[in-house]
């Protein structure tokens, strides 16, 4: 569960980290929270699977590597077991339930277009479904930031 205070910390975080030599210290600071809070609730939002990643983004392209957005047709019974195994993976960085035909949408990354291939064929192996490849094949800068805060007049949990 988000606590408004979760929030708030995803919100100060998302498209900004300082770049300092204690960063974590800044931000709490930003919050009013300690520099160990900020660590122990990052850490305990990972654990928890609220976030599914924290750290830097690259264009990784111009480092040999690659980002695939995949997708595979998962039927409903198997969804939740697929979605685990396909997690379990390293080089998945993004994993999204859609209603479409193809209902789970995944990126991979891999350090080259070899590894992420590979990569795309255990998933492959592992889950016993086509996985349905679409390489980037060229970038637009969005910056799409979506508040984690709820809105004025939304109520979270119970």
């Amino acid at each position: 569960m988000l606590t408004p205070e979760d929030a708030r910390l995803i919100d100060h975080l998302h498209g900004g980290f300082p770049l300092d030599d204690r960063p974590f210290a800044v931000v709490g600071e930003a919050l009013g929270w300690s520099e160990a809070r900020v660590i122990e609730r990052l850490h305990q939002l990972l654990a928890q699977g609220v976030l599914t990643r924290f750290g830097p983004l690259f264009q990784i392209e111009r480092a040999g590597g690659q980002f695939v957005l995949a997708a595979i047709a998962v039927p409903e019974q198997r969804f939740d077991v697929v979605n685990a195994v396909v997690n379990s993976f390293p080089e998945v960085a993004h994993n999204y339930r859609r209603t479409h035909a193809l209902n789970m949408w995944f990126v991979v990354a891999a350090e080259s277009p070899a590894q992420a291939a590979d990569a795309i064929a255990r998933i492959e192996d592992a889950v016993g479904l086509k996985v349905y490849a679409f390489p980037k094949e060229e970038e637009y800068f969005v910056e799409l930031r979506l508040s984690a805060l709820p809105r004025a007049g939304e109520h979270h949990g119970t």
